[in-house]
């Protein structure tokens, strides 16, 4: 037996080598059917991504930044590329960044991307790169980046060539652009982003330095001009029109500006590169991470094996075997997808832009990030790299204590030292105690709990995370009227169910540091769901300032995403049961085991659950709370799998919420997930894989699935295992999960 076990281990791990991780990865995956991913060149939770940019200059597209809603700035589906966005968000819901785009172009020198913009052919992508030709110039253009910085290269036909920096366009709602020439070959600047979600105050500066690899034949600025009537407009030519600066060298502003460089006599085949660096903080860190993540000499090649060589280390951290290539590419996509953000904040040298404090500027010690879309990454995501990649994991609450020391609040949907108050709840509690609690502790823990008591105890007039929170401690729950957020409006019952999940969170975390009444106190609060069980429905039910429930009333309002009195981005059937620290209290309102049963089951039969937004999204586990009926989840998990994930363009449900689709699908093909956020478990199914090896901070944790159909019986570190949830700890002190499955 102890030699065949050996065997097995060497022919996965023969396996394993043969075909690198990155290899498995289709970054086309979820960039149509409102993913909103993009094929972009980006390496792991880095701050540059070289994304191309498709959404806006022509009705040949199917999708237009400036026609509708559109919060991605590449959509598989469209046809018209006006150049390489630099700085971008995946997996988002709201449109921002996106800006500061580079375009090659051949012929005659033209600046309006209605007119330079063309489609593309033979796309190409992996991990940390990006191709395709540019069929009106037959021009090759590739993307490669490092963490702080980008490269491309450019192969021309012949003749003479252009490269142009549009600082007028990009995804954001923001304008505003200021571009100075450095030298010959070198220009710097900055652009203003911001007012994303519906936050017109909430804006940010990119600093960049771009670098051109040829010294051109002439260069210069172009500005759009403002339309001029009567006797004003006889003094320009250039009248409502793009003016080219070709006689000034000193630096521009305006809302459309941008900067040309203008090759003659290219030979055919030549190559020209551009090589640009960001910051948040300054013109002089975006040279400096340029000088220092590129250091002359480096070649374009270089940086892109380098960037395969960073995603391979990443994704190399699981390894499977068994299953098809489709299921290899969906788990290994879904995994490159979900360690894009929270990303990178602080320059090469430590400095990052102070959280909420405008022009102030901080020096961190490790890492700092940003992008922390945490209603959404709460859920799965932080407890994905809790899990696999702890020190980035640890830094990224380090952030968050941080943000708490800069402004007095910790985090609900940061963007790059911004606090957006995007969707609702405490997001950042479930994560501090989810980390803590599995054994991740070199963080101040001190501040951390002043923070989420603070949150969690201040009146609403001063409470800037939970301002409703006054009727949800005085009744035990928010009614209709108290408050309206943004478009959402009226949401009172999924705020209650948010706050609810983290003063359970904070309530475990207080009784294990020994503070006996504040997890009395947070528990208390955390069953305040009761109140919205209306028996009548059997659904939660939004309640009125006189306390009785809403009338009319119907669950199945806010269905695709509409709105509806109580619930934000969902029906009452997608919130229900989203009372995952209390399982068995709601079981028991519901009448008890059998009727809590059927009525789940009934959810996904009758198309009920929205397998493309986060309250429902761990509802297939619920099943495994009870014995008997663990099949279940095995049937659903395994169904949602096969439907929602697969490997073409439209391979996730919908939008992938920063990774938090996409983290549901890693964990689910390894056969457990994390279904109650600040609770160090793990439900458990039948995992895809026939071998999964996990590197953890207590060393590689084996998943192993023998037979096929549904969990006959289980082991774990080798003796017999019947729940079907673990805490964390037991799952890596086991360190060998074995499932037998028969056919049923």
């Amino acid at each position: 037996m102890r030699r065949l076990a050996l065997l097995t281990a060497l022919a996965f791990a023969l396996t394993a080598r043969a075909q690198e991780p990155a290899s498995w990865v289709d970054p086309f995956i979820g960039t149509t059917n409102f993913g909103t991913c993009n094929p972009g060149a980006v390496t792991p939770n880095g701050m540059m991504a070289v994304v191309p940019f498709n959404v806006m200059g022509s009705d040949a597209n199917l999708y237009d930044k400036d026609a509708r809603w559109w919060s991605t700035p590449y959509e598989y589906q469209n046809s018209f590329f006006t150049g390489f966005a630099h700085g971008a968000l995946s997996g988002v819901g709201c449109p921002e960044l996106g800006a500061l785009l580079t375009m090659a172009a051949t012929g005659e020198l033209t600046v309006d991307y209605r007119k330079y913009g063309c489609a593309v052919a033979d796309q190409t992508a992996s991990p940390g790169y990006y191709a395709a030709t540019l069929s009106k110039y037959g021009i090759r253009a590739e993307a490669t980046a490092t963490p702080r910085t980008s490269a491309e290269r450019y192969t021309f036909p012949g003749g003479e060539g252009h490269l142009l920096l549009n600082l007028g366009e990009g995804l954001t709602n923001e304008s505003g652009a200021v571009v100075r020439r450095v030298s010959a070959t070198e220009i710097e600047g900055m652009k203003l982003l911001g007012t994303f979600c519906y936050n017109p105050q909430k804006v940010f500066p990119v600093y960049f330095v771009l670098r051109v690899s040829k010294t051109p034949s002439a260069s210069g600025y172009w500005k759009k001009q403002r339309k001029m009537t009567g006797v004003e407009a006889e003094w320009t030519p250039d009248n409502g029109k793009y003016k080219l600066y070709t006689e000034y060298g000193r630096e521009l502003a305006g809302d459309d500006v941008g900067y040309w460089f203008t090759f003659d006599d290219l030979a055919a085949g030549e190559q020209v590169e551009v090589r640009m660096g960001i910051s948040y903080v300054s013109a002089e860190n975006a040279r400096r991470n340029l000088d220092t993540e590129q250091p002359a000499g480096t070649t374009f090649d270089a940086i892109r094996a380098e960037a395969r060589r960073r995603w391979n280390d990443d994704l190399g951290r699981i390894r499977v075997a068994g299953g098809t290539d489709a299921q290899k590419r969906v788990f290994y996509t879904a995994l490159y997808h979900a360690l894009i953000h929270p990303n990178l904040l602080n320059d090469v040298n430590g400095e990052y832009p102070l959280m909420e404090r405008s022009g102030e500027v901080g020096v961190t010690e490790g890492d700092r990030y940003t992008v922390f879309s945490l209603w959404d990454t709460y859920r799965n995501v932080h407890q994905l790299l809790t899990l696999v990649y702890p020190e980035r994991q640890t830094d990224m609450v380090r952030s968050m204590v941080g943000m708490y020391r800069e402004w007095g609040w910790l985090p609900r949907w940061e963007l790059y030292g911004r606090e957006t108050f995007t969707m609702e709840g405490d997001p950042a509690i479930p994560v501090i105690v989810d980390t803590w609690m599995k054994g991740l502790r070199d963080f101040d823990l001190t501040t951390a709990y002043e923070a989420m008591r603070k949150s969690a105890t201040t009146p609403g007039a001063q409470n800037r995370l939970r301002p409703d929170i006054d009727p949800y401690i005085e009744r035990g729950y928010i009614p209709l009227g108290h408050f309206a957020q943004d478009l959402a409006g009226d949401v009172s019952v999924s705020h209650a169910l948010e706050y609810y999940v983290a003063d359970a969170a904070l309530a475990r975390l207080a009784d294990s540091l020994g503070y006996k009444d504040d997890a009395a106190l947070f528990r208390a609060r955390s069953l305040g769901y009761r109140h919205y069980y209306d028996k009548e429905f059997g659904t939660l039910r939004p309640i009125t300032q006189d306390g009785t429930f809403l009338t009319p009333f119907d669950p199945r309002a806010g269905e695709n995403f509409t709105t509806a009195p109580g619930f934000h981005e969902g029906t009452a059937w997608n919130y229900t049961f989203y009372v995952p620290h209390d399982v068995e209290g709601l079981t028991r309102l519901m009448g008890g085991r059998r009727k809590f049963v059927d009525k789940l089951q009934m959810v996904f039969d009758e198309g009920l659950y929205d397998p493309a937004n986060e309250p429902d999204i761990a509802y297939a586990y619920l099943f495994s709370r009870f014995r008997g009926e663990e099949w279940r989840t095995q049937q659903q998990t395994r169904r949602l799998l096969e439907r929602y994930f697969t490997t073409a363009s439209d391979g996730i449900p919908g939008n992938d919420d920063t990774g938090t689709m996409s983290a549901w699908a890693v964990f689910t093909m390894l056969g457990f997930y994390p279904d109650c956020p600040g609770e160090p478990c793990y439900t458990l199914t039948a995992p895809t894989f026939q071998r999964a090896e996990i590197d953890t901070p207590r060393g590689t944790l084996v998943i192993e699935r023998q037979g096929e159909g549904y969990i006959d019986r289980m082991t774990l570190g080798g003796k017999p295992l019947t729940a079907y949830r673990l805490t964390h700890d037991e799952l890596l002190r086991g360190g060998r999960l074995t499932f037998h499955l028969e056919n049923r």
